[in-house]
């Protein structure tokens, strides 16, 4: 039995480089060296997602506990599995309390840097630089076959831990044998960034333009009668959108799989704010999600076919057959004039921007390709830097998640979100220095600051949130450089902030 303490160790190895070949390499060899039980949690444990998924355990629960730990490793990776599991089943009554209790045994067993680790990981602040893509070659290179075959595979699996599975135990034969299931969800393909339309079409060359919907990712999956929808994490949804279920049985064929957007529109098909779909699709809604509605871009399998390695023409053809007007409108052109202008007609119509794919690509699952480009007007704020969190993994001893704050009417400045995005290392030198300089007080894990800085923030929008005193939050925003141009009494307002909700 492998030792948590390898998870770890490994963990500090990647984190500790930035060149990804070292990193791939560390992965490997633990890889290499497990169980075979022991692939599924390790993979999760070091991409950052548990097997379990969302187990009911948040910030404040795991910043509670304050146990003495284990002088000496002693703890397997069966045994935190083990423990996740048991912390995710346990629900109900007095849950919170028994989850609690699972927790602090697990931190009382585990070493000081397993028990930090493990705390990263709870948190969602693991990060060791040893996402999907680093992982996959990892796998690659411990089971030795093609990147590509490990790929395809996760793309199928929907889950890359369960290919590195088939991968160590049967190699390149074992992955070829996972294809396409209908009613078993496959990871989405992903989009790079562009900052124009022009500069997308150059990459792509003749494209299919299309709306982005500011709405939630959804697969769905139909065999016969039976119908199940899958958000972008592949979690099954299917009882909380009947209506997107009801309306793909009325499409004329009988086995499909298709990608598209659930959204709420008003009575004109305008959107809904981003917030307002989420607040009835999210993870922490119950119920029916009314009102939402399904828009498809694309189709992976039709009625025994696999589309997934055709074109994007030959897709859309199939698509326009099967959803007719629930197809997310597009135009294929490479002209930059004709594209802008449909990129404001969506604009104009609520939508956040447009993608811009290439007609040749195909369908590249579980990968941000530059086949696949979103183009989104990028707003900026001008904040001030009211704290900073101490950093995790590479950022360790580096000041990183920054709280930001916008002007208020009495003078002061009122809290709208953090970020760590955007930041290079020698900013994070430069301001981990001299954010302690104008430090106010410190609690060990944030230190809090005199509101002197002003950082420039790019954002995509602003929603409404009752986590911050303003009641709006920023959304994906993240550090675009200090503007030391300006003083606090330049950044913008908080009801400048408010207004960009409507936007």
């Amino acid at each position: 039995m492998t030792l948590f303490a390898d998870v770890v160790a490994t963990s500090e190895t990647a984190a500790a480089t930035s060149k990804r070949t070292t990193k791939v390499q560390a992965l490997a060899a633990l890889l290499g060296r497990l169980d075979a039980d022991d692939v599924l949690p390790v993979v999760g444990f070091l991409t950052g997602v548990p097997r379990q998924g969302r187990i009911g355990v948040g910030w404040a629960t795991v910043a509670g506990i304050d146990v003495p730990h284990a002088a000496e490793p002693s703890l397997t990776i069966s045994a935190v599995d083990e423990a996740l599991s048991r912390i995710a089943v346990t629900t109900g009554t007095g849950s919170t309390a028994a989850r609690s209790a699972l927790l602090t045994d697990l931190f009382e067993r585990a070493t000081g840097t397993e028990a930090d680790f493990l705390w990263r990981l709870l948190t969602g602040e693991l990060r060791q630089g040893a996402l999907e893509g680093v992982m996959a070659d990892a796998v690659a290179k411990a089971a030795a076959v093609p990147i590509a075959a490990v790929r395809r595979a996760a793309m199928f699996a929907g889950d890359l831990g369960r290919a590195a599975v088939v991968a160590l135990a049967d190699g390149v034969d074992g992955l070829e044998a996972i294809g396409l299931t209908p009613l078993h969800p496959v990871q989405p393909m992903l989009a790079a960034t562009s900052p124009s339309v022009r500069e997308a079409l150059a990459e792509t060359g003749l494209a299919s333009v299309e709306w982005k919907l500011d709405g939630a990712r959804i697969q769905v999956h139909r065999v016969g009668d039976d119908v199940r929808v899958y958000t972008r994490n592949l979690n099954d949804v299917t009882e909380r959108l009947p209506q997107v279920a009801d309306a793909v049985r009325g499409f004329p064929a009988d086995g499909v799989v298709l990608d598209g957007e659930a959204l709420g529109v008003d009575d004109v098909g305008r959107p809904h704010l981003f917030q307002d779909t989420m607040s009835r699709f999210g993870a922490d809604a119950v119920g029916v999600a009314v009102g939402l509605q399904a828009f498809f871009f694309d189709v992976l399998h039709v009625d025994g076919d696999d589309l997934v390695d055709r074109p994007l023409s030959d897709r859309i053809e199939v698509l326009d057959r099967v959803v007719g007007r629930a197809r997310v409108p597009s135009l294929v052109t490479a002209d930059v004039e004709a594209a802008e202008a449909f990129a404001a007609d969506a604009l104009a119509h609520g939508h956040e921007g447009v993608m811009v794919k290439a007609l040749t690509s195909t369908y590249d699952a579980g990968r941000r390709g530059g086949a696949w480009r979103k183009v989104k007007p990028v707003h900026t704020l001008d904040l001030v830097v009211l704290a900073a969190e101490w950093g995790h993994g590479r950022r360790r001893g580096w000041l990183s998640n920054l709280h930001l704050g916008a002007r208020g009417a009495d003078g002061g400045f009122v809290m709208v979100g953090k970020t760590f995005k955007g930041m290079t290392d020698e900013l994070l030198a430069w301001q981990t220095i001299r954010l302690q300089e104008i430090a106010e007080r410190e609690d060990g894990y944030t230190v809090y600051v005199r509101p002197e800085l002003v950082v420039e923030v790019a954002l995509d929008g602003v929603q409404v949130s009752r986590r911050y005193a303003g009641g709006v939050a920023l959304r994906f925003a993240r550090i675009r450089g200090y503007r030391p141009d300006k003083s606090p009494a330049d950044a913008d307002t908080i009801e400048a902030v408010q207004a960009m909700v409507s936007r």
